[in-house]
């Protein structure tokens, strides 16, 4: 406790030691008349100045993606690989340069989505209903102020819900109704009102209910001729509510909001597709509950504060009824608790040199139903010294972590202590005197801490593994250009080294049926990512809109002494893309997208039997919009899968075919 003790009055003393905000703000708060327009400009400024790469999704191009929630939207960054086990309700999470799940942080309204737990988050629970934009950042956002978990990752995932903007009207609201394959039943509600010039509220809810089946092909190949046939996937229902509920704030120095936000599910698990089962009857309930509140306060042109509170409450259980117990079907429960506070400040310096400190505290606990659990607790603090130096040719942008971490259990042997100090630099550099090019390098250093059941998981976990640590090395270059309103065209390209130690992965101990966690291996990732967008008015009447994305990866296990030494590492393609493009007439918009991965291996020896062939899907979507006195009607028609490809993204456990989803809004 006395340890425990000296830890918070370190962490205070950084909560309060003030310095560091943008100088733009005063500026940006006295244009919020403009908000949409100035949001986009900082975005375009932003990716072009800052030396770590990042992808943005927003508005019109978000909406023209035929993505039904988080994670299909994210599928068309380059560098991303999706883990998708299958249907509405299968568990969707991503990998960024093949990293790992645990490497990517979900910052979600600014602050971080956790899992304590098993450090994933499901990005498949996240609907695109209410959420303004969606942006990727290799490294770390370098924009001040912020939270100082968002510097520790190896990369980022910023979800931006929609915040009450008005002009004439005091109030907004939306309705909509999704419907299509696998029985799906999708209704939403988005309500904006304005209380008074400062004060406004939000309300979004939304309900999905589908049966999830859908049919597929089943090959195997065996010593008796395997077979060929076609089945039905079971099991793969879901039905989920959420809501979300906010008050804003919006000042002349200062803003703020208070959000709350509830899910719950259940829905079935419908397992991998081995040994000629076709069925598993594994059903899984998810309650997630939290309440996060931001104010930030700009005391004048050089100095403001951001305050990030939150609290989580989540709870999940399992059942599988074909393991029986003395009290019938195996039933286990998890109940994962948070406290977070978060200080974060900014200080201009001088016109050129901004100045950041930020330090974050957090509580996490773990229960749960199961036999000779250890019930751990994990405090976490983390510190963050950040400076900009940005010139009218060059950017310097530079932070320095610290992190520390202790942890007790109720029963059996804890963890030790865990501290890092973590550095990053980056560079961006502007070679003529053309603003539309510039180069751009970056090297930072980050961990993954081992998660709870990493550590204590019953039989499984290793108290004494260690953090995961990142090496990243980045260098490219970014070209944007445009001509007006009538033609736009950019280009960013990157080349990267990424170096993992200690990576955590599971063995079997005594037998097959015992499992472990070790630290072995070193894992390098050479790649190459490149983004293109162009934009162009045809005719004055016809917009078109279209991107490119692809990436080159080689993510080789180079732990000597290995059989898979300089093997490729499971699951990771070494070609894949994207392409996405709309044409839009008047009230008629028609979208195409392409999604293409290359062949992989799901083990980590790469011999043919762990051999996986390449996957590909084209989606198509029209829509139609209008607005009619006052209120905005659209109606949307997607086919996804159009040519019907079966196939996996995660061995034996089989995608949908060609799919339909009909969408009906209306705006008032």
């Amino acid at each position: 406790m006395k340890r425990c003790a000296q830890q918070l009055c370190c962490c205070l003393v950084l909560l309060f030691t003030g310095i560091t905000v943008n100088g733009q703000s005063h500026v940006q708060n006295s244009l919020h008349v403009q908000l949409d327009e100035v949001v986009v400009r900082n975005n375009a400024m932003h990716r072009i100045v800052s030396p770590t790469p990042s992808q943005i999704l927003n508005g019109k191009k978000l909406a023209s993606l035929n993505s039904f929630s988080v994670a299909d939207a994210v599928r068309y960054f380059s560098g991303i690989q999706l883990k998708d086990y299958g249907g509405v309700g299968g568990l969707k999470t991503i990998n960024v340069r093949s990293m790992g799940t645990q490497h990517v942080a979900v910052i979600f309204d600014g602050m971080l989505l956790g899992n304590a737990q098993n450090g994933t988050v499901d990005l498949g629970k996240f609907s695109l209903d209410n959420i303004e934009s969606i942006e990727l950042y290799n490294g770390q956002k370098t924009v001040l102020p912020q939270p100082a978990r968002a510097y520790l990752a190896s990369s980022s995932i910023f979800i931006k819900t929609k915040i009450p903007q008005f002009d004439s009207s005091h109030h907004l609201l939306k309705t909509s109704f999704k419907t299509g394959s696998f029985g799906l039943v999708n209704p939403s509600l988005l309500w904006h009102q304005k209380l008074n010039n400062q004060w406004s509220t939000a309300v979004s809810t939304e309900y999905i209910n589908a049966h999830g089946k859908y049919r597929y092909r089943d090959i195997k190949k065996g010593q008796s001729g395997g077979y060929d046939t076609t089945a039905t996937r079971h099991n793969g229902d879901v039905e989920a509510f959420r809501a979300e509920t906010g008050l804003f704030y919006k000042g002349q120095q200062n803003d703020g909001f208070i959000k709350g936000y509830f899910y719950n599910s259940e829905r079935g698990l419908p397992g991998a597709i081995v040994s000629n089962v076709f069925y598993n009857p594994q059903r899984q309930w998810d309650r997630n509950i939290f309440i996060q509140g931001n104010y930030k306060h700009n005391f004048d042109s050089s100095y403001s504060i951001l305050v990030n509170a939150k609290y989580v409450r989540d709870y999940l259980k399992y059942v599988d009824p074909r393991i029986g117990t003395l009290e019938g079907a195996l039933t286990n429960r998890y109940y994962q608790t948070e406290w977070y506070v978060s200080v974060a400040q900014q200080y201009l310096a001088r016109p050129w040199w901004q100045l950041g400190l930020s330090a974050d505290y957090s509580y996490n606990l773990l229960n749960a139903n199961l036999y000779r659990f250890a019930y751990p607790r994990r405090n976490s603090y983390v510190g963050v010294f950040a400076s900009n130096f940005n010139f009218e040719r060059i950017t310097v942008q530079s932070s320095l972590v610290y992190c520390y971490y202790d942890e007790y259990v109720k029963q059996y042997t804890t963890s030790e202590d865990r501290k890092a100090l973590l550095p990053y630099i980056g560079l961006s550099f502007q070679p003529t005197s053309s603003r539309h090019f510039r180069l751009r390098a970056f090297y930072k250093e980050s961990l993954r801490m081992p998660n709870f059941n990493d550590l204590y998981y019953t039989e499984i976990g290793n108290i004494k593994l260690d953090p995961e640590y990142t090496r990243q090395w980045n260098a490219g270059f970014i070209y944007n250009k445009s001509q007006g309103d009538k033609q736009s065209f950019s280009i960013q390209a990157d080349a990267y080294f990424n170096r993992i130690k200690d990576k955590i992965i599971a063995v079997p101990s005594t037998n097959l049926f015992r499992w472990m966690m070790i630290n072995q291996g070193l894992v390098t990732i050479k790649g190459i990512d490149v983004n293109a967008e162009y934009n162009r008015l045809l005719w004055s009447k016809i917009l078109l809109q279209f991107g490119v994305g692809y990436t080159y990866q080689k993510a080789l296990n180079k732990t000597p002494g290995e059989s898979s030494y300089n093997h490729q590492i499971p699951y990771t393609p070494v070609h894949s893309g994207s392409l996405h493009g709309s044409l839009q007439w008047r009230s008629w918009t028609l979208n195409y997208s392409y999604l293409y991965t290359g062949d992989r291996y799901v083990l980590p020896e790469n011999k043919p039997v762990n051999y996986m062939q390449p996957w590909y899907t084209t989606d198509l979507g029209i829509v139609w919009e209008k607005k009619v006195k006052n209120k905005q009607y659209r109606i949307s028609l997607e086919v996804n899968n159009v040519f019907n490809q079966y196939y996996d993204v995660v061995l034996n456990y089989p995608m949908p075919g060609t799919n339909f989803r009909t969408t009906f809004s209306l705006t008032l």
